[in-house]
């Protein structure tokens, strides 16, 4: 994506940073980051591409292309997004805003910017539109200020940005997905201690993402809801099993022995978690072995778990897991992201991609009378900002 021309035209000179970051899809663990479990994000090639250069003025003055949208917000001001009374930022400035924030709590030389972004990543469809903003931003003022910052550092950075910024409690699995993604490659992230592994996706395959057409309105009290839950149960098991901290303590034996004295709606909850880490774990083996239709398995195993035990599915996620089931080349499919509308994600093989496409998208339309957006992505490489000459 050129920005240069427009930054030229907004700015009257060539940008001296032009950075990208990607979206990311989860490919399995969904629901089991608050539950301190593992997570099998990539980072796709669907991204959000900055053209940046630095300013002595204290300013970050940006342009969001896609939404033709201009902002000035003063870096001494940042203390808190409340701070700004005077003149509030609007919603999509808060990101950037608190990644300047971010940086600058951390003790690390945020400059004045002049900045024009736009992203080819669809808004609310679950694929991390705003992790990727965070991301752009942050290793633009990295490669101004020329400082020195682990990859993972940044990571939490973004996250803090839109945890205690913009005032979303998310996991930091988008911003580590982003910043750390791999071509080709998913990643095996451990969101309790942190650590990671990068494990092929099969070569012969494609990532196909497709929108339900269904925005996620009930996420957020729906979510909440789930979380309480979760908590509700490790609560109730600790009196058979103290030692445990959340439900990723909870092996599976120890789950069927316990689970008939959970109340039911919380029982469903955490053999859902407690099942999908077991997922995950089973799922790196296949990803080492190559073994394309173990892993698929496990991706419609989750889905399931998710539409019955977790109830996080919708009528529609549904019919696009069915239809990808029926339809050639597809080895897994499931719903991705918090659920309650949303996308799926299906592992199809790349030569019959294109006839998957048509006939999802077909048969979606006539069973639900719904148009499905679908995107052939592949597992691209995490967030990068280059010198521009």
């Amino acid at each position: 994506m050129d920005l240069s021309s427009t930054f030229k035209e907004r700015f009257g000179c060539a940008p001296a940073i032009l950075a990208r970051a990607p979206g990311r899809v989860n490919l399995l663990g969904e629901h089991v980051d608050y539950n301190a479990g593992p997570v099998l994000p990539a980072a796709i090639d669907r991204s959000v591409y900055l053209a940046a250069s630095a300013t002595s003025t204290g300013t970050v003055q940006l342009l969001a292309r896609d939404l033709k949208m201009q902002v000035s917000i003063r870096l001494d001001e940042l203390e808190s997004k409340t701070d700004l009374g005077r003149r509030p930022l609007p919603r999509w400035a808060l990101y950037p805003a608190g990644v300047a924030w971010a940086l600058q709590q951390a003790g690390l030389e945020v400059s004045g910017l002049q900045a024009v972004y736009a992203s080819n990543i669809p808004i609310g469809s679950g694929l991390s539109s705003s992790a990727a903003v965070e991301m752009a931003f942050a290793v633009t003022w990295q490669a101004l200020g020329g400082w020195q910052a682990e990859r993972m550092t940044l990571a939490q950075l973004c996250q803090r940005a839109e945890n205690e910024y913009v005032g979303v409690a998310c996991g930091l699995m988008d911003q580590f997905a982003s910043a750390h993604g791999v071509e080709g490659h998913a990643l095996y992230f451990d969101t309790r201690s942190l650590e990671w592994e990068v494990l092929p996706l099969p070569g012969d395959t494609v990532l196909v993402i497709a929108d339900s057409g269904v925005r996620r309105s009930l996420a957020s009290s729906a979510y909440n809801q789930r979380r309480a839950e979760c908590e509700q149960a490790v609560e109730l098991l600790r009196r058979y099993l103290p030692r445990i901290q959340t439900l990723r303590d909870v092996s599976p034996t120890e789950f069927a022995a316990f689970s008939e004295r959970l109340p039911s709606v919380v029982r469903r909850r955490a053999e859902h978690v407690v099942k999908e880490i077991n997922r995950v774990h089973t799922a790196v083996t296949a990803l080492r072995r190559g073994e394309q239709q173990a892993f698929g398995a496990l991706m419609y195993a989750g889905h399931a778990s998710l539409r019955d035990l977790y109830e996080a599915s919708t009528t529609e996620l549904d019919a696009l897991v069915d239809i990808a089931r029926g339809l050639p080349g597809c080895y897994g499919a499931r719903l991705t992201g918090a659920g309650f509308g949303g996308c799926t994600i299906n592992l199809v093989v790349k030569s019959q991609a294109v006839e998957f496409i048509r006939g999802l998208q077909a048969t979606y339309a006539r069973r639900t009378g719904r148009q499905a957006q679908v995107y052939l992505c592949q597992a691209s490489q995490g967030a990068k900002a280059e010198i521009h000459h």
